[in-house]
């Protein structure tokens, strides 16, 4: 169903004349990923034409820079293995003045929290407690670091997958903006604990808007360890503020455990 939003948005940018120009023609190019959210209750009875090319347009037309985290568009039926997923963001600042900013989609086989306890493993880079301020637990014990796999021996790849865009406004040419997104993505294994699992289907996309210019080489290293820290805010984020489902033996949130 993502690739049905994706269709929804390109109706969105067509329409305004939005996308990549070649020639005469505009391309509304836009990428797709998938989160596979269908096991989580309600009504799934869509007949033909299921929801979500309209849900796309819908969003196109209603983004802004002011939004909701948690269990809200993308991030509504998101899971980890412990606790209710959710749309996460971040954002933050290099020395010198470029931004970076994440946004996370986050429904991992593992865990974002260590153990059953409310630590997230994103700790270190929490910023103003944006996630509840619980730092990391005094110790850590043998149990604390055992792989919680949601699903257990039933989880399929499928089913689990974390999804993050970067974007800043350094100028980047393609190349690095890939090397943007690598980095960037380490970011995930400061935030999920295990990540990138036969299970999972991770991916970061990378974009740029080329206003402010970078050294190549240690500017870009500087930006990117910074995504990368903002990417583990992200990710924490999009837990701490998602919301239980109202259904029968859905997963509890963040707040239902730890207030």
């Amino acid at each position: 169903h993502g690739l049905d939003a994706a269709g929804g948005v390109q109706a969105w940018l067509a329409e305004r004349g939005r996308g990549f120009r070649i020639r005469d023609a505009v391309i509304p190019i836009v990428p797709g990923a998938i989160c596979f959210d269908l096991l989580n209750g309600g009504n799934k009875a869509w007949g033909r034409f299921p929801p979500y090319r309209d849900l796309g347009y819908a969003a196109a037309n209603a983004a802004s820079d002011d939004f909701e985290l948690g269990s809200v568009g993308a991030g509504m039926g998101a899971t980890t293995a412990n606790l209710k997923g959710g749309l996460g963001s971040a954002s933050d600042m290099t020395d010198d003045g470029v931004t970076v900013a994440a946004l996370a989609v986050v429904n991992a086989v593992g865990s974002v929290t260590v153990g059953s306890g409310p630590w997230f493993w994103a700790a270190p880079f929490e910023v103003g407690g944006e996630f509840g301020g619980r730092g990391l637990p005094p110790s850590f014990t043998p149990d604390m670091l055992k792989a919680r796999l949601k699903g257990g021996a039933d989880a399929r790849a499928v089913e689990n997958t974390t999804l993050v865009v970067v974007v800043t406004d350094a100028q980047l040419t393609k190349p690095q903006a890939r090397r943007l997104a690598m980095i960037a993505q380490t970011g995930m294994a400061r935030a999920i604990y295990p990540v990138h699992a036969p299970l999972d289907g991770d991916v970061v996309f990378a974009a740029a808007t080329g206003a402010r210019p970078i050294d190549p080489l240690f500017g870009l290293t500087r930006l990117g360890a910074l995504a990368a820290n903002t990417v583990a805010r992200a990710i924490a984020r999009g837990v701490h503020s998602a919301t239980a489902l109202p259904f029968a033996g859905a997963l509890p949130s963040w707040r239902d455990r730890f207030g």
